[in-house]
């Protein structure tokens, strides 16, 4: 049973961990969540610090301010939906206390239930988390090339077989905070953490780097490097195996030779598709035309750059799905996926991106899997794998596998920019089990991730469609229109070429939704 408690216009769902206002989904975070729902169960009464500290960094010692934050998120969010901001009261040196409107509980320790569902569990194997670098060089510009390097520290980690790495997308929610080593462990799921700083000053570059095993809050390496700039892939390969000799001294050469991989040409190239990566992950139309320009000017500089043409085929992807379903975006994405596999067979991501589009837009599922599985051979920790390849999965009518690699993506990555992407392959997978209670919650996980992408609303409609909630699926089929005024859900499932039963499943409820086929 779902535990959930309502309040004036709000409902919490512990079980999803997401605060409704109305039927709507609220930005709330879930540790902020996690406060709200005990504050809600002892209504009217003190709630100490240490209890809520407790109840959402259970185990951690953290500093009050980390508490202050977040029930400041929870006023904020209260004030500006339903002026409610003054329902949570400061007891001075003591707490906190809710003095709301009245409660109704549906099951008990919804708190408990909140945060049961997001802090992953230390694996059997060693495993670490690779923090944002911090940019000692005095230019934000010089941001993007921070963050490049430690994407391809993680990228290089990600390559041995007996080590679960964190994906980037998880660890650089942590980028410009002061963190707590132990706490960033505790969610993420690992016992090392790797951090560092870069300042580069015209041809040259300073790193350091140091690992601490989060379990003892050990040092168990730390340095300093000094290159040139010319030399920064042989600097992010060295750092990688370092990191990877402190944990397994007895490190093996085939290891070094995994770790150490093909890199573009071009200098210049690289620059340029780092430039363009945040645009490409976006999956929004305007962002991914703008990526397009600097990842053209990749290619001409490197022709055989594996990850500019792997990330021109996403952007191509994006505008055929999202902007009209031009043949000349599926044709591009095809194109340019091809030229990823030819010249990225040693490239986990570049066969990641190739493969998604390969399956969604050249609808060859088969060819799809064989760049997955070719991308978990060189990279066992590619949470966008397992991600990208659970919506293939999904829209193929596949439904166990597909929940099961989406499930094993958000292991790899629990706070990934592609979230809404396993969600959404888990509720299309669920609907079509018939599993309904199922689909609908991992359909509002979606558009929490990602509510500006007009796909997470629609696999919401649907499942709401399917339990007998008309109104809202009307609602969530609205904001789809809004999002995607072109929306046709018929030309939809024929543009990813979506499984007979599932497009019999989803139509059905689409077309009880009010959404045009």
């Amino acid at each position: 049973m779902v535990t959930s408690l309502t309040f004036g216009p709000f409902r919490l769902d512990a079980d999803a961990g997401i605060l409704f206002h109305g039927d709507k989904p609220t930005p709330l975070g879930q540790r902020a969540v996690a406060l709200l729902a005990l504050l809600l169960e002892r209504s009217g009464s003190p709630v100490s610090k240490e209890a809520l500290i407790e109840t959402a960094w259970p185990g951690l010692a953290i500093e009050d301010s980390n508490l202050t934050v977040q029930i400041a998120a929870v006023r904020r969010v209260l004030e500006n939906l339903s002026g409610g901001g003054c329902w949570i009261e400061t007891l001075p040196r003591r707490g906190y206390r809710y003095v709301g409107p009245a409660v109704a509980v549906d099951g008990p320790d919804s708190a408990a239930a909140v945060l049961a569902t997001t802090t992953p569990t230390l694996p059997d194997k060693p495993s670490i988390a690779v923090l944002p670098f911090s940019n000692l060089s005095g230019d934000p510009e010089q941001d993007y090339f921070t963050d490049g390097m430690v994407d391809d520290i993680i990228t290089g980690l990600a390559r041995i077989n007996w080590l679960l790495v964190i994906a980037r997308n998880s660890t650089f929610i942590y980028k410009g905070r002061a963190v707590d080593v132990k706490q960033v462990a505790h969610e993420l799921g690992v016992r090392y953490v790797l951090e560092g700083s870069v300042r580069k000053a015209g041809g040259s570059v300073r790193v350091t780097g140091q690992m601490i095993d989060a379990s003892t809050g050990a040092h168990v390496w730390a340095q300093r490097y000094d290159r040139c700039s010319t030399d920064i892939f042989a600097l992010q390969d060295e750092i990688a195996l370092s990191a990877v000799g402190a944990i397994a001294p007895s490190l093996r050469r085939a290891e070094i030779d995994r770790v150490k991989r093909k890199r573009p040409d071009s200098l210049d190239a690289y620059d340029l598709v780092l430039r363009a990566q945040l645009d490409v992950d976006s999956g929004m139309p305007d962002r991914v035309a703008r990526a397009l320009v600097l990842l053209d000017r990749a290619i001409e500089l490197d022709p055989g750059y594996a990850l500019a043409h792997g990330n021109a085929a996403m952007c191509h992807h994006c505008l055929f799905l999202r902007a009209g379903l031009q043949e000349a975006n599926r044709a591009a994405s095809i194109r340019h996926a091809r030229s990823a596999i030819l010249h990225g067979q040693d490239d986990a991501s570049a066969l990641t991106l190739a493969g998604f589009s390969i399956g969604m837009d050249g609808h060859d599922r088969k060819a799809a899997f064989t760049a997955l599985e070719a991308a978990l051979a060189i990279s066992p920790s590619s949470a966008l794998t397992y991600i990208l390849g659970s919506v293939i999965l999904g829209w193929g009518g596949e439904a166990e596998r597909a929940i099961e690699w989406s499930e094993r993506g958000m292991r790899l990555s629990p706070f990934d920019s592609w979230a809404f992407a396993a969600f959404d392959a888990q509720a299309m997978s669920h609907l079509l089990l018939g599993r309904y209670d199922e689909a609908c919650r991992a359909a509002y996980k979606s558009v929490q991730a990602n509510p500006a992408h007009s796909i997470t609303h629609v696999q919401l409609a649907a499942a709401l469609a399917k339990l007998g909630r008309l109104e809202e699926a009307r609602a969530a089929a609205a904001r789809v229109l809004e999002l995607h005024p072109t929306f046709h859900f018929g030309r939809q499932f024929a543009g990813v070429d979506c499984a007979p039963a599932l497009a019999q499943c989803l139509g059905d409820a689409l077309r009880a939704a009010g959404l045009p086929e």
